[in-house]
């Protein structure tokens, strides 16, 4: 069980010498959905380096250790969080929600007043997490070889 850290959670855009350990934290992070969806969930396919390189994703950090990784950028739709991840040793600490309330303040930041997302059906854990911190889902569909469930949140 983990107990909640008193360390404070920095965030920061992701450099090209994190992509091992970024990669590492997703993997780590969506590991055990792998037997339940039957494939490697859509976060562990992602190309760290050329996500890094557009500035599409920052690390949480609790001293020197990475902690967490979102990846978010504005789309057709609007500002996206692509992927939240938090490792498997700091679930429970604080770290998701920091780096969501992040990804929130950057919408804001660009002028966006609302931020989405989307979850595999099958990750029922986040269909019941994302309605209690105020996302509305919106849309389920087929996306990219996946069975998603969107979600939109108002910002200030």
């Amino acid at each position: 069980m983990n107990t909640p850290s008193t360390a404070a959670t920095d965030i920061r855009f992701a450099h090209l010498a994190d992509a091992p350990a970024v990669q590492a934290c997703v993997h780590a992070a969506f590991e055990p959905y792998l037997v339940r969806i039957g494939k490697p969930p859509a976060p562990m396919l992602l190309d760290f380096p050329a996500l890094i390189d557009a500035h599409r994703v920052w690390v949480a950090e609790r001293g020197t250790e990475l902690v967490g990784v979102l990846v978010q950028y504005e789309t057709d739709e609007g500002f996206y969080i692509d992927t939240v991840a938090v490792g498997p040793g700091h679930r429970g600490t604080g770290v998701g929600r920091a780096l969501l309330q992040f990804a929130e303040a950057e919408a804001a930041r660009r002028g966006f007043r609302s931020i989405y997302l989307c979850t595999n059906s099958r990750m029922t854990e986040n269909q019941v997490l994302y309605p209690k911190i105020g996302y509305l889902e919106y849309d389920r569909r087929a996306q990219a070889g996946f069975d998603r469930v969107f979600y939109r949140k108002p910002i200030a």
